[in-house]
């Protein structure tokens, strides 16, 4: 094993740990998303203004994950469009939207768990 397949092997499972440690103390928030993509980077934006809204920043633990850096997540979680907004609560899918198209949506979707 080289260095670099050590070196990413090591920062995937650390980001595993995380994400399993943070599971049980709040729902997580997975953007799946593109870099290059012009509809990626609003959803970010739209998520924003609805996080920000009620003051519910603190109320996920929000991940961004880059199709381009981990095609094995979007295969794991059967992501066939991206942007995609995925909330895990006990580790466990609990909501799923795809290629939302505004904060109204967003809104709707983590309506149970916002504020």
């Amino acid at each position: 094993m080289t260095d670099t397949q050590s070196s990413e092997r090591q920062s995937s499972e650390k980001q595993t740990t995380e994400l399993q440690a943070v599971t049980q103390q709040k729902p997580i928030l997975i953007v799946f998303s593109s870099q290059v993509d012009g509809h990626s980077r609003r959803v970010e934006g739209y998520l924003a203004q609805v996080l920000q809204r009620r003051r519910n920043h603190e109320t996920f633990s929000v991940r961004y994950v880059a199709n381009e850096q981990r095609p094995d997540l979007l295969e794991r979680f059967r992501i066939e469009q991206t942007p995609t907004l995925v909330v895990l609560v006990d580790r466990r899918v609990r909501g799923r939207l795809a290629r939302p198209r505004g904060c109204e949506e967003i809104q709707a979707f983590l309506a149970p768990w916002l504020r």
